[in-house]
């Protein structure tokens, strides 16, 4: 996991959830934009950072069909600006191929360090598992919801789901990061729509390329 800080305007500094794909790279939500973009890696309290490493922002390429508003097209990389240390805490995540769709009735984890139950911003990284659910739960909540790119995540009937301040995190299933956290609806109740990442493949393939560059 990434703890990524960054300013919105000159005063509020928001969090954000990401995760690395690549030693010099960390996947995160295209919402999770603004400046002085830091990343700190192998944190589990963000208070207590002793063995953790800080790395800087060199470049961030979110989608050009991202929109602000309805949240689509929600993924966004960054290139640190030197190579994280990979070690038994600071580790990269696989990615799905393009066939890899999980499935309603799927559970998988995802962690962050958003709003807790009470309102109040977590310090410590936070783990819930959630289930995928069909996506009409989700139609239901937003005409925008398109399934082809999102996925719908967090049973209705559960008070369990991702708070603010864990977008970009990643949704998890068998090891492979399947989602991008991204989208609460106006209800504080779930579900979710996350960001489905096997349906940006080619997306992801042509950015990395972009950012190899120096």
């Amino acid at each position: 996991m990434a703890f990524i800080n960054f300013y919105e305007s000159k005063l509020d500094k928001i969090r954000c959830g990401g995760f690395l794909v690549r030693e010099d790279i960390v996947m995160t939500a295209a919402h999770c934009n603004g400046r002085n973009i830091t990343v700190t890696l192998g944190v589990h309290n963000i208070k207590k950072q002793k063995n953790t490493q800080h790395i800087s922002v060199l470049k961030s390429i979110y989608h050009k069909g991202f929109n602000n508003k309805t949240l689509i097209n929600d993924i966004m990389l960054l290139k640190l600006k030197h190579k994280a240390k990979l070690n038994h805490v600071v580790k990269t995540i696989d990615l799905p191929k393009s066939q890899d769709w999980v499935k309603p009735g799927q559970v998988c984890t995802v962690a962050g360090w958003g709003n807790l139950a009470n309102g109040s911003l977590s310090n410590t990284l936070q783990e819930v598992n959630l289930t995928v659910q069909r996506s009409a739960t989700c139609q239901k909540m937003s005409k925008d919801y398109n399934d082809s790119i999102q996925i719908c995540v967090g049973n209705p009937k559960e008070k369990k789901a991702t708070g603010k301040g864990d977008s970009g995190g990643p949704f998890v299933c068998d090891n492979v990061a399947q989602g991008i956290v991204s989208r609460r609806f106006s209800t504080r109740k779930p579900p979710r729509a996350f960001t489905r990442i096997s349906s940006f493949l080619p997306w992801i393939k042509e950015t990395l390329r972009l950012l190899k560059q120096p």
